[in-house]
């Protein structure tokens, strides 16, 4: 009577598992099937208007503006490979990256590249803020279009030869494509939280503080009447609040990503049961679902950040939608604006 009283517990109990697990993968894969659609829709929509954006007068010249730029367009491949591959690994059961090698290889190689490329340019950006916030004439020389567009190159390059490593460690195993086990498994465990989480909120912390404390020092410094005084100018501040805010959805949208590769690594060698893994799946995804989100949310922030963005919008829409004739550029005190007049407004 006892022995048929424990049976019955335990089938109840696996029934009960196994209900969950259907019910997480089923989460899992709605949320993978709406999430990254629309993460793709807003994404590229709004990567394509930012990159348009900032191809006009207004930034051709700013080095920020450049570094924007070039995270916008490479967040282009990012959607349209890295998202795409794991909206149809997730949402709708493709599984080639489990059974193609070289698929496996390529995919993850790609994906890193493609997640650190943009993510680094708006680190540099953050950084050229800081040169370009200093009073020092010397560090405001580290501010330049030319040296943009060079760091924008190696950014790209680096990645790529870093990253070099998943062509040669990663394999099928069991069934799965992933990184080999051993030594390479804990050195790989502790690398990619630090690249993808640490380091970054390391780097936009410090000199985020440090362009803040430039501007400071600026304000409270009575500017000699000739000179290049590194004066900071209307679009430098609102440049400013971009970055700001990009470090905000940074900060809400990566850090669960990292924080999950932690509890991966600590947790490399346990043993786990279906339900456990599941959860596990569904929540590994799921921040890849926020790291995703965080990218496409860049034009929304750019709009909400920064009038002179919007107007730069405004003016493409009225210019090449609505055929109307364009609002001329007007430099003052060093920025180059757009200024509506009367006229303007009533063509």
């Amino acid at each position: 009577m006892v022995n048929t009283t424990m049976n019955s517990t335990i089938i109840s109990i696996v029934d009960n598992e196994a209900q969950l697990i259907v019910l997480v993968n089923f989460l899992n894969k709605i949320i993978s099937q709406i999430g990254f659609a629309l993460i793709m829709i807003m994404g590229n929509i709004g990567s394509i208007l930012t990159c348009i954006v900032f191809s006009q007068p207004t930034y051709r010249k700013s080095p920020c503006a450049m570094y924007f730029f070039a995270s916008s367009f490479s967040q282009l491949f990012t959607f349209n490979f890295a998202c795409l591959t794991r909206m149809l690994q997730y949402a709708y059961g493709i599984q080639i990256i489990n059974t193609n090698l070289w698929f496996c290889k390529i995919r993850f190689y790609l994906f890193y590249i493609l997640v650190a490329i943009p993510r680094y340019n708006i680190i540099m950006a953050t950084i050229d803020r800081y040169f370009a916030s200093s009073r020092d004439a010397l560090r405001r020389q580290w501010s330049s279009p030319k040296l943009a567009s060079r760091f924008i190159i190696v950014n790209v390059i680096f990645w790529c030869l870093i990253y070099i490593q998943v062509i040669i460690f990663y394999n099928i195993n069991t069934g799965a494509c992933q990184y080999q086990t051993g030594v390479y498994s804990i050195f790989f465990s502790i690398y990619i939280p630090i690249d993808s989480g640490i380091l970054p909120l390391f780097l936009m912390f410090i000199f985020g503080l440090l362009t803040v404390r430039n501007i400071h020092q600026t304000k409270k410094r009575i500017e000699p009447a000739t000179g290049n005084s590194g004066k900071i100018t209307k679009k430098d501040i609102q440049f400013h609040k971009m970055l700001a805010n990009q470090i905000c959805l940074f900060l809400i949208l990566n850090v669960p990503n990292p924080c999950y590769l932690v509890y991966r690594t600590i947790t490399l060698y346990t043993t786990k049961s279906p339900f456990r893994l599941a959860t596990e799946t569904f929540v590994s995804n799921m921040t890849y679902v926020l790291v995703y989100l965080g990218f496409s949310l860049t034009f929304a922030n750019f709009i909400i950040s920064s009038q002179i963005f919007r107007r730069e919008f405004i003016q493409i829409i009225r210019t090449r939608i609505f055929r109307r004739a364009p609002i001329p550029l007007t430099t003052i005190g060093g920025t180059t604006l757009r200024i509506p007049r009367p006229n303007d407004i009533q063509d």
